[in-house]
């Protein structure tokens, strides 16, 4: 075991060489800023899950109103994200880790307490799912953090198993929380239900603070795991010196890539429950938002995790390559639906989606591989956890760009015409530089 200076710094640590790499540390630092990880995506999107709920327990609130609290997680993420991009050589992994999963009690506990009062202000409720973009912003220290404990032949592999699993959050916190709020789950300790109208004539009791305040007691538990089990590898700068990364035109191309793969799989499960409900919410016998929303975060994750062992033997600019056109082709199909005429449509919409849920997973896990293989190891955790930053902001731009979409033209099918086109592009990109015979960087 390496010897570790005042309980948190290691001595030493180079991954290349099998002398001095603990893989036993390094796969218990992956697993336990997993857990955590995967807290932080259910803190970041719980939003998303509350929202389509709000306006039947009394809330009176717009769509564009729903729309812009679905999307300020997302600004929020995106804009954390490019401060925790340059903390892990500063803090380092152990400090890191475990005061940013705690930060996480702020939004939760927030929620709790604002859900059951339908006179709370809407910019508390603003101020609140900006808040939630805590746990947007954890992913930009923790997967640098990461990518720094493992050798280049195995940084594929683990760096799509920590962002897969951690993506599963998405889909937890959107299947639980239907379930967790339909009864008193702390009895009257957490306060009274509230009620629950899905249509006229028709009510019912629900505790949507269970929604938020049963994660709190994990959140807890992931921070003290990692007090007492994470160290932190002497990977050092400051801030001036880490600003190298944006000299290189390689960091914005990566950048556009992932906005194409993480944006989408970000922004699409912000949406999704809306989504259905504004284009489907109108038939009789209209569909539960959140019976399907789950499948699309479930989906990217699965992909994303299968897809890291395939990116470490192929390469990743041929997988992410395959991607891009794959989300280019699944958004052409998801246009076929998004003006339907009956409900017999919903499934061939809901297939479609999972589509570009899937080939965005896919994408998230090749990008990731690429970014070790184009930087060396400082620049490259910098890359990421910029990449990262910037793809998060995918719930507000696909939240605002999707209500202003529906506002100018009463449906969703340009919004889908527009993305393609940014797809298109980035299919272009990673070709040109990345995947091409005689490419700049093939990785």
């Amino acid at each position: 075991m390496l010897k570790t200076a005042k309980g948190t710094w290691l001595t030493e640590w180079n991954p290349e060489d099998p002398t001095r790499w603990d893989s036993r540390l390094a796969w218990r630092t992956l697993w336990i800023t997993t857990f955590n990880l995967t807290l932080a995506f259910i803190t970041w999107f719980v939003v998303s899950a509350l929202v389509v709920r709000l306006p039947k327990v009394g809330f009176e609130l717009s769509t564009t109103q729903l729309f812009w609290l679905t999307a300020m997680p997302g600004l929020a993420g995106g804009t954390l994200r490019i401060v925790w991009t340059f903390l892990p050589p500063i803090l380092g992994t152990r400090h890191l880790v475990t005061f940013s999963t705690l930060l996480l009690l702020i939004p939760l506990l927030g929620w709790s307490v604002a859900v059951q009062n339908t006179g709370t202000p809407y910019w508390v409720l603003l101020l609140l799912a900006f808040l939630a973009g805590i746990g947007g912003g954890n992913f930009s220290g923790f997967m640098p953090s990461t990518s720094y404990f493992f050798p280049r032949r195995l940084q594929g592999t683990a760096l799509a198993l920590q962002a897969g699993i951690g993506n599963f959050g998405v889909s937890v916190v959107q299947f639980v929380t239907p379930w967790i709020i339909g009864f008193a789950l702390f009895g009257s300790l957490l306060g009274g239900p509230q009620t629950f109208t899905p249509k006229p004539g028709v009510s019912q009791p629900i505790w949507l603070q269970n929604a938020t305040f049963i994660w709190v007691p994990f959140v807890l538990l992931g921070a003290l795991l990692a007090w007492i089990y994470l160290r932190s590898v002497p990977i050092r700068a400051n801030f001036r010196e880490q600003f190298d990364i944006f000299r290189d035109k390689h960091t914005w191309v990566m950048t556009s890539l992932y906005i194409m793969t993480f944006g989408s799989f970000s922004g699409f499960s912000a949406i999704f429950p809306l989504l259905i409900r504004e284009v489907y919410g109108k038939f009789d016998g209209a569909p539960d938002p959140l019976r399907y929303a789950f499948l699309g975060p479930l989906v990217g994750s699965l992909s994303r995790i299968l897809a890291g062992p395939l990116t470490d033997r192929f390469g990743g600019a041929i997988v992410t390559q395959v991607s891009a056109l794959g989300i280019f082709l699944s958004a052409l199909l998801v246009t076929l639906y998004t003006r339907p005429t009956s409900l017999e449509q919903f499934p061939m919409f809901v297939g479609a989606m999972l589509a570009v849920f899937f080939f965005a997973g896919v994408g998230n896990a090749s990008t990731f591989k690429q970014m070790p293989m184009i930087f060396p190891p400082r620049q490259a955790g910098g890359v990421i956890g910029w990449t990262a930053a910037i793809g998060a902001y995918g719930p507000f731009i696909f939240s605002t760009l999707a209500a202003y979409t529906q506002k100018a033209t009463g449906g969703f099918t340009a919004f889908f015409y527009g993305l393609m086109v940014f797809y298109a592009l980035n299919l272009f990109l990673n070709w040109y530089y990345y995947a091409r015979k005689g490419a700049e960087k093939p990785c």
